[in-house]
């Protein structure tokens, strides 16, 4: 009998029967024992490795199809996995993964225990840190390479790959200073193809498109700088000083500053990042130069696949397609939920034509989190202010401490990295800003990197936050209605990936208590507690469980994790003995650690079970099957209910 694994490597090996030389490389060893004149028909078979495996597999499609030169080029000049590769937004990596080890597995990326969504070091030695989230590669990579020289080993390279508008991340930033500051021997790589997931916005974005500079003069440096150090001429306190003559003299000739060499950063490019031959050899010259150093290259996402480059955004995660005549194959949706970003990307147009004081604000995911609707309608009321999500709430913060009413919409999973900004620059001052957590709970195929898993326990403790999370569709019209009505202060809102579970969704608006949930559904013997949208695989549960078993069980909607419906929780710690509470985030300090406190502080003791993501970082695989896994669907919550 043959198992899971087994298939796949049967059907990797059969499909890789098409590629010549690719089914030749299962390592990077093998692809550096080919001749430089091959790289070429690499590149074009594992691009369309890439677009034969997403025609039926989907993923993130155009950022590795813009870098297959890139990758190929590092795998051959580079002694990986010794040399360390930092990939930054590791949806640029499916080649990579391909090169190293798991060309065959790779039908089953993001799939349920197959290969993971992103590069992971517990997945391969070859993955030399998680980057899910942007922005990171260059601190890693600088604390590797720094790591290197303390540990002595002055052969070993060290690389980060940084691009799809991560550069507009304040951690870019950061990792930049420290890098021009500290000993260190970095290569960076910025990948600029002046996109993110949709159109790369900014000053950065602008600067690189303009910044131009000579191969011929860098190579004539690079061999005089060498010939000067052979001399004894070239030490490193009279190198830097060089160099910043250098860069001041260059920008005085070519009247243009360079941030980078600015920095003390040695610049190389911008150079056509599609001419595998030209970066192996680019990278070959530049490998061993001391210092910092920055690669700047050119690139198009979605690059030799026609519909892709002329639709990036659209083709940065298209779902299933035809590789042959480039048709995406969607689904008939009518008579389906819509998506809940639709509803909150209607809904904020809605509310933005009748409240001028409303403003949105995304980081890099206007199509994403749907606020394109509002910025295609009124162009002036929508900011999208690149990868910076830090950035977007203290901005937030600043345009309503002058009168506007902000809503801020942040994945769950990115909002972690603006935690500062919210208790520093909203929470504080009590502000009204509306943060709309997209994407809350399980998110599916995109695993731990970006499950919204701990929003509900790290807003919790924040003082002067309301936060909140809807039913349905009608609930969160009704919360962005409400929290756009005077001197509400900062309002959390937090909604999950997907389809919710009305297609008549469009309903009146009005105002909600704060702090005030519902009672579902009367009952006398269990009492369950749920808190959004998972709300309704606990209806579900509940109706079996009655017929099961006969018992009697109650259904309270929580609507608000902060502040708690106090009045809702009296009556059910003075009627219950059995409680249970559901919740799509992590059980250590989320709703169900709220409910326990209230029932210890108020001596009540009912037997409470709690349901919700366990203390692990939770795998990849589809909403459905991961719910199943942490016991958070139908049959997951019956189990429950009747085990009392």
């Amino acid at each position: 009998m043959l198992f899971l694994h087994d298939i796949y490597h049967i059907i990797g090996m059969e499909q890789d029967n098409l590629y010549n030389l690719l089914q030749s490389i299962d390592t990077p060893d093998d692809l550096r024992h080919l001749s430089a004149d091959k790289l070429p028909e690499v590149c074009k078979e594992l691009r369309q490795k890439i677009i034969d495996e997403l025609s039926c597999n989907p993923g993130h499609f155009g950022s590795s199809l813009g870098v297959i030169e890139l990758t190929v080029a590092l795998h051959y000049v580079f002694n990986t996995p010794y040399d360390r590769i930092v990939w930054d937004v590791g949806h640029q990596a499916y080649g990579h993964k391909i090169l190293t080890g798991r060309r065959n597995a790779f039908c089953t990326n993001r799939k349920l225990n197959g290969i993971r969504p992103f590069p992971s070091p517990s997945e391969s030695e070859y993955d030399t840190f998680t980057c899910g989230h942007a922005s990171n590669s260059i601190s890693a990579a600088l604390g590797m390479a720094v790591a290197a020289k303390k540990h002595g080993e002055n052969n070993r390279h060290v690389v980060a790959v940084i691009g799809d508008g991560s550069m507009s991340g304040g951690l870019a930033f950061e990792g930049l200073n420290n890098a021009s500051a500290t000993p260190n021997n970095l290569l960076i790589i910025l990948n600029d193809n002046n996109m993110a997931i949709d159109r790369s916005v900014g000053g950065m974005k602008q600067y690189l498109l303009n910044l131009q500079m000579s191969e011929g003069y860098n190579r004539i440096r690079y061999k005089i700088s060498q010939m000067f150090h052979r001399w004894g001429i070239l030490n490193e306190e009279r190198r830097k000083s060089l160099i910043r003559f250098n860069n001041s003299l260059k920008s005085m000739l070519v009247q243009q500053q360079n941030v980078f060499e600015g920095m003390n950063i040695r610049y190389f490019g911008p150079i056509d990042g599609h001419d595998v031959n030209n970066l192996a050899r680019v990278l070959k010259e530049i490998k061993d130069m001391q210092g910092p150093k920055l690669l700047h290259i050119h690139t198009t996402k979605g690059k030799g696949f026609g519909p892709a480059e002329k639709a990036a955004t659209i083709w940065h995660a298209p779902g299933i397609f035809d590789k042959e005549t480039g048709e995406r194959i969607v689904v008939d949706t009518k008579g389906m939920p819509p998506l809940f970003q639709d509803v909150f990307g209607n809904t904020l147009l809605e509310l933005a034509q009748t409240n001028d004081k409303i403003v949105g604000v995304t980081p890099a995911m206007p199509s994403g989190c749907s606020m394109n609707i509002l910025m295609k309608t009124m162009p002036e009321r929508g900011f999208d202010v690149g990868i910076a999500e830090g950035h977007a709430v203290t901005f937030s913060g600043g345009m309503a401490k002058d009168g506007l009413l902000p809503f801020c919409n942040i994945y769950s999973s990115f909002m972690q990295r603006a935690y500062d900004n919210v208790i520093h620059d909203i929470a504080i001052q009590k502000l009204n800003v509306v943060l709309c957590l997209d994407r809350a709970g399980l998110v599916g195929e995109d695993g731990p990197t970006h499950h919204g898993a701990f929003d509900l326990a790290y807003m919790r403790p924040i003082p002067n936050l309301i936060v909140a999370s809807p039913y349905n569709e009608h609930e969160l019209r009704c919360l962005m209605y409400t929290a756009q009505l005077p001197d509400k202060g900062p309002f959390v809102i937090r909604y999950p990936r997907g389809r919710g579970s009305l297609v008549d969704w469009k309903c009146p608006m009005q105002e909600i208590e704060i702090g005030k949930g519902r009672k579902l559904k009367e009952g006398k013997d269990i009492a369950v507690i749920t808190l959004g949208p998972i709300g309704v695989q606990a209806e579900k549960a509940i109706t079996h469980a009655e017929q099961e078993t006969g018992k009697s069980i109650a259904h309270y909607d929580l609507r608000f994790l902060k502040p708690l419906d106090e009045s809702m929780l009296h009556e059910i710690g003075k009627r219950f003995k059995q409680v249970v509470t559901v919740e799509d985030g992590v059980l250590k300090g989320g709703m169900g650690s709220a409910i326990l406190e209230f029932m210890a502080d108020n001596e009540y003791n009912p037997q409470i079970k709690r349901i919700g993501l366990p203390d692990q970082f939770v795998q990849h695989g589809s909403v459905k099957e991961l719910y199943h896994i942490c016991g958070m669907d139908e049959e997951g919550i019956y189990k429950v209910l009747i085990s009392f």
